[in-house]
């Protein structure tokens, strides 16, 4: 056969000699992202910090009780939590894992191993002060465990801020809800995934980004092509978000994704309304989502919050007093004006209340500039003209402006866990513009809230405080509402506006 260029073309090799694409060896970064070298490393760091827990608490009980167990057995406590851990199936893999998330499944699975291997000991008729000597280990486990797993998550996290340690993922979708993964993951490295393109049968469009700008990643192909672009990529993983293709088609892409050795995750259709307590029930072969209801009018939140936060509040009250007093003091000789700034807000139901905080600017003047909210922002921060006083700065910086919201907690106006209370008058605006920004108004308001922790402060994004604080409410936990106050308080020691 002779080309164009009067060549001749060399035949096709046959199927059976064409050579395939060789792979690549993985980095060290990459093998440390995937199981099973993942995995195989947290479960080091547990046995590392679970032998020194032992060996400490061994030698503390050796040197305490008279007589003492054989250290044979007591070397069984570490290789039992590791299997209680790993039937409770804390070493799978989760998205932004938080140090506080690893407290609650350490501390149960180091309890129930003590109990376990107490148990053991009384069986077989152990000698020795068996109770003493579990209990010291149990402290000193419990201690080296949580210690180990804090510098872990948190050298974890200073690498992906460095771009390391992240699996690139391809997004299947074409839509609102796969533009917003993407901004999510490229915003959220604590995740521990980079987007580096998107996936569907019609290529995005110029606009199509949710800004209303082109898509930050690329188009990469059709759902067909994605055996292709897993070996060319690299990828490691697959996020099935909303997309004009049928589902049906979009079934292959799974199970190639899982031939791989891919990571999948799907977004279902009602995301709205799928919670973390979702259970995935059959009928036959057909799964169904058991979706949890969260009542705001229930015995839990009469108790855990209406009642529970009026006595935290008022035991906090009196333990901050002389700092309140002393705060009180300065805010008076800082300029005129009153000690508290009340301003209406927006509680429970649609109930206006007045909001406390600490006064912190001097009064207006008439050569001050008025302020505008930028649009979709949420208003708060400096707003115009700077009129914050010396001690006005270090309370916004610390957030201790915040304090006497404690009493609007002690009134019944608020809760110290909630969405933050907005203005009447941007309430109604906001209402008509942002997607179900009403629906915050089912709980009371919040001193902190799962919005302000993660950043959302100031003048930033209604539409995401909205997404979070009803997050939050269908959500809803003691364990959440304490995961929340811990993390306001490393929240307040960053710099705030």
């Amino acid at each position: 056969m002779i080309t164009l260029q009067g060549r001749k073309s060399s035949p096709p090799a046959p199927k059976s000699v064409r050579t395939q694409p060789r792979r690549r060896r993985r980095t060290l970064n990459e093998l440390a992202r995937t199981n099973p070298l993942s995995t195989i490393i947290t479960v080091s760091i547990d046995l590392v910090a679970g032998s020194a827990g032992v060996a400490l608490g061994a030698w503390w009980g050796f040197s305490t009780e008279p007589t003492s167990p054989p250290v044979w057995i007591c070397a069984l406590y570490t290789p039992l939590i590791i299997a209680t851990l790993s039937f409770r199936k804390a070493y799978a893999r989760r998205l932004n894992r938080r140090f506080l998330d690893e407290i609650g499944p350490v501390l149960a699975a180091t309890a129930l191993a003590a109990i376990f291997l107490l148990s053991l000991m009384e069986f077989a008729n152990v000698p020795g002060h068996i109770v003493g000597m579990v209990a010291k280990m149990w402290v000193c486990v419990l201690a080296m465990m949580l210690s180990f797993r804090l510098i872990r998550a948190a050298y974890q996290r200073s690498l992906r801020r460095r771009d390391l340690l992240l699996s690139p993922v391809v997004v299947v979708g074409n839509g609102r809800v796969a533009y917003q993964i993407v901004d999510r993951l490229s915003s959220s490295p604590q995740h521990g995934l980079k987007v580096i393109g998107l996936v569907d049968a019609e290529a995005p469009w110029a606009g199509g980004g949710s800004e209303g700008v082109a898509s930050p990643v690329p188009y990469l192909g059709s759902p067909d092509d994605i055996d292709r672009i897993i070996r060319e990529t690299g990828a490691e993983g697959i996020v099935i978000a909303f997309s004009l293709t049928q589902d049906q088609l979009l079934t292959p892409v799974i199970r190639i994704a899982h031939r791989h050795g891919l990571r999948v995750w799907v977004v279902p259709r009602m995301f709205d309304s799928v919670g973390e307590n979702v259970r995935v029930e059959h009928v036959g072969g057909l799964p169904l989502l058991a979706v949890p209801h969260t009542n705001p009018q229930g015995w839990q939140f009469t108790l855990g919050k209406h009642l529970g936060d009026r006595v935290i509040a008022t035991v906090g009250l009196l333990l901050i007093s002389p700092l309140f007093l002393m705060l009180m003091l300065l805010v008076r000789l800082s300029s005129p004006g009153p000690i508290l700034f009340r301003q209406p807000r927006v509680g429970r139901d649609g109930q206006v209340f007045d909001c406390l905080k600490f006064r912190s600017m001097r009064a207006p003047q008439p050569s001050d500039a008025d302020f505008e909210v930028a649009s979709g922002s949420a208003p708060g921060g400096v707003e115009g003209v700077d009129r914050r006083t010396k001690i006005g700065k270090i309370m916004r910086r610390t957030s201790l402006d915040e304090l006497p919201q404690l009493l609007n907690v002690v009134n019944g106006d608020m809760s110290l866990v909630g969405p933050r209370p907005e203005r009447p008058e941007f309430v109604a605006l906001f209402d008509a513009q942002i997607r179900r920004y009403g629906e915050r108004h089912r709980v009371k308001a919040g001193v902190t809230g799962w919005a302000q922790v993660h950043g959302l402060r100031g003048q930033t994004s209604i539409a995401d405080r909205a997404e979070w604080d009803n997050y939050y409410i269908e959500n809803w936990s003691w364990a959440l509402d304490m995961k929340i106050l811990m993390l306001t308080v490393l929240a307040v020691m960053r710099r705030a506006e």
